[in-house]
Order: structure tokens, then sequence, then C-alpha cells
């Protein structure tokens, strides 16, 4: 899909954040930037020049003074005259100076309306485009770094070479059918498989990394659940490195879920310390056992606490139960705390398909076996210095055009290959990957994909 050129009319919108601070920013972008630069403040700047100036309203009294800056089309964010009003941080003075924009003629931005302009005036790409927010939302300084990779265009680049790898390998297949007297002899001899086999390792690396990409992005909620007093509030104060939970040696003490945000090896974790799991008439504990099993519900990670001390060789029947109790695709991981008190190494431990690993809360030893076990259920045993932000959408596209290669590779190695059905293959494969970078994307999607966007981003 080719893309539509953007919209002249003008849009405004306060680009800070809202609160009181030491600089606000008002962003104004479209065809009558320079209507509005009059009108506020008397002049265009010069391009690309800090010009002091008061900003003034409709009867030229002042509401503020501070930096304009003018961004002549097409050498602007978002390719389109942009105007920028650096004024002070004040939640009434930006609200004073935003009408006073709108009654010179602009609207207010939708959220991520400045970036959906730079995209469909060819300024960023559509992964480029969602780079933006996930910086803007990166929860360690690894998921940061990664995001601004994206944002130079590293993820792209690798997606257009793939795509001009199966443009060359499409345009041997379509020469082959144009020309009848032809056969596949001439593909063989060109080596479309060869061809084909690198285009599917290149492919399988990148999804390795995009998915590394997804977990940079999204984080994974991690729950900690167990019978009362197994130390899931020391685990969870261990985990965020703060004291977010209240420990006591009385059982029950956790009453409702606490939620904190970690990071693993760069990967950001929302850990969730949860009310004890057993039968109680207490009402109150019982209310915070449901919640217990909602966050069970959502989370993509549960860490089973058990006592160390009655765990040597075989799970206490209640724990037993609760591990049972859990959704049968979560993944788990047995923690045994308190092996101090056990008077047990910590050590990492396969028992009946699962993963147990012994460690101490109260001293952290052997906290760092249980990160290292954490990353690899996720998918990420390290982040490599080169790793990028990337979505779900991304991944799913990203395994649609492996699927199809896979398929055309099965095609042509079959004995008598149908070169339609080859030919077809590659194409669905070169439009998944396509989607990536927005050259072939639907409306409905631009749309779901802007408004997770922060008004005036």
């Amino acid at each position: 899909m080719a893309r539509a050129p953007a919209a002249v009319d003008t849009i405004a919108a306060i680009a800070t954040p809202p609160g009181r601070g030491g600089v606000g920013i008002v962003r104004v972008s479209g065809g009558g930037v320079a209507g509005i630069a009059a009108g506020v403040l008397g002049r265009v700047p010069p391009p690309r020049v800090a010009t002091f100036a008061t900003f003034r309203g409709a009867r030229g009294e002042p509401l503020d003074c501070g930096i304009a800056l003018s961004f002549p089309a097409p050498a602007s964010f978002t390719g389109e005259d942009v105007l920028e009003l650096h004024g002070h941080a004040s939640p009434v003075g930006l609200g004073l100076l935003l009408a006073r924009c709108l009654e010179l003629g602009a609207r207010l931005a939708q959220p991520g309306e400045f970036t959906r302009r730079a995209f469909l005036n060819g300024k960023l790409d559509l992964a480029q485009a969602e780079s933006v927010a996930d910086y803007i939302e990166a929860a360690t300084a690894t998921a940061a770094r990664a995001a601004v990779r994206s944002l130079s265009g590293e993820f792209s680049r690798e997606v257009r070479a793939l795509v001009e790898g199966v443009t060359q390998l499409r345009m041997f297949t379509e020469a082959t059918l144009d020309f009848p007297d032809e056969d596949i002899e001439f593909l063989r001899a060109s080596d479309a498989a060869g061809k084909l086999r690198a285009l599917r390792a290149a492919l399988a690396a990148l999804l390795a990394k995009a998915a590394t990409g997804v977990r940079l992005a999204q984080g994974l909620a991690v729950v900690l659940v167990g019978r009362p007093n197994v130390g899931k509030s020391s685990l969870l104060n261990r985990l965020v490195r703060e004291d977010a939970a209240i420990v006591t040696a009385i059982p029950g003490t956790t009453r409702d879920t606490v939620e904190r945000p970690a990071a693993i090896g760069g990967i950001p974790l929302t850990v969730i310390d949860t009310a004890g799991l057993r039968d109680t008439a207490d009402e109150v504990e019982r209310l915070g056992i449901e919640r217990t099993r909602a966050a069970i519900a959502r989370a993509d990670l549960a860490l089973l606490l058990v006592d160390a001390r009655e765990s040597a060789d075989a799970l206490h029947p209640d724990d037993a139960a609760v591990l049972a109790s859990l959704p049968a695709g979560l993944p788990r991981l047995v923690v045994h705390n308190k092996a101090d008190l056990a008077a047990a190494a910590p050590r990492v431990e396969r028992r009946e398909a699962r993963t147990h690993v012994w460690l101490s809360a109260l001293t952290g030893a052997g906290l760092d076996l249980l990160e290292r076990e954490v990353l690899a259920i996720a998918g990420v045993a390290s982040v490599p210095e080169d790793a990028f932000i990337a979505r779900e959408r991304h991944l799913a596209a990203l395994r649609e055009a492996a699927a199809r290669l896979d398929e055309a590779g099965a095609q042509f190695a079959s004995p008598a290959p149908a070169l339609e059905l080859f030919a077809e293959s590659l194409r669905e494969a070169q439009d998944a990957l396509s989607a990536i970078t927005g050259e072939f994307t639907a409306d409905d999607l631009l749309g779901a994909i802007f408004a997770r966007f922060c008004i005036g981003k």
C-alpha cells in the first residue's frame, strides 16, 4: 500500500508532560503554521534558529515569553511546516498558549498524530515510528538503548535486506514463468535453493532478535505464589531492591497484591507479591486470595515458593496442591526459600520436568541462579549489544514470512515443483515483511498503532 500524503490542516498540542516545571512546549504542524506564528509572535522566526520572543494573546497581551523554533517543510519531524513554542511549564500558561493556537486556526492533535504524519510523509517507516513510543515507555536503560537502535533504522534495515533478497528470488521465478522455453533448471542453475536457504537462515536469526526485542518492550509479569509465611514478601523485596512489602513471622501478613517494577539482565519485570494460598475463614484474607488468583491469571511466569526445610526430597502436599492449581499453560519455577535455615547450598535441580531453585531471600544467596532461570524461561539468555525493540505484530509478521518461505522451500524441493505456487509463497513472504515497515499496512492498523501514543507526539 503506497503511503497517502499527510493532511495539510494544522494541528497543535502541548508536547511536554503535564505538571509544573522549567520548560513546556507547544508544538504546531501543518499548512497554517506561518499564520499562527504571525498571530502569536508577530513574525515568522528564521528557520532552525532559537529566537527569544513574547507569546501574545488575541489583544496583544503577553501570555508568556520563551524560545520559538521554526522548521519549514520538508526539513522537520513531520515533513510539514512545524513551529515549537518553548515557554514555562505552567499548566495554565501552556493551556492559554495552546488555546491561542487553536483560535488562529489549528485543531487539537490526536494521540500520535505528529508521528503519524512523519510516517505518512516518509520521514520514518512504521517500525521507526513505533519505536518513538517504545523509547518514551522504556522501563530499563537496556530497553531505551534498544528503542534508539530501532528508531535509527537498524531493525528496518535488516527487514529491508530480507525483502530485497525475496524480491530477487521472485525476479528469477517470474522470469521462468514468463518464458515458457525455460524450465525449473533455469532456477536451479541460478542457485535458487541456496538463495532460499540463506534467506530462511537470516530470517530465523532476525526472528530470534525480535523475540528478545518484544521482551524488552513488554517485560514479564512474575507472580509469587505459595502458602503463607514461605517468604514471598522477602523475595519481592530482594528482587526489587527495596522494602516494598511488609515482612513478619506472622502467617497471612500479606492480604493484598503488591506490584513493583524490577529488571533482570535488562529485561523489565513486574513482580507481584500475593496473599498466601490456603483455606481460611477470614473474610479479608479470602478476598486477598481471590486477588492472588486474578494476578496468576495475567502473569507470564509463576514462582512457587516453598520452605526448603520441608521440601528436601518432595514437595509438601499443600505446596503440590498449589502447584497443581496453576493454569496449565503458565510457566513456573519452584523456589525453595530459606535454604540457609535448611543448611542447603544454593543450587538448581530438574525434578519431574520442573526447575527447582534453592536460595535464601534473607541473605540473597542463590538469587543469581533464580534470575538466570527467569531469563531462560523468558527466552532471553542475555541481551546482545545490537538488540532492538520489537512488538508482537512484528513477531507475527516475521513468523508468517518464515512459514511462507518454509512452504516455498518444500515446493521447490518436490520432484515436480509448481512454480506458480512457489512464486505465490514468495510474494506472501514479501508482503508479510513489508507490513513491518509499513509498505503494506491497513488504515485500521495504523489507527490502532498511533492511538497508543500520547498527545503531542
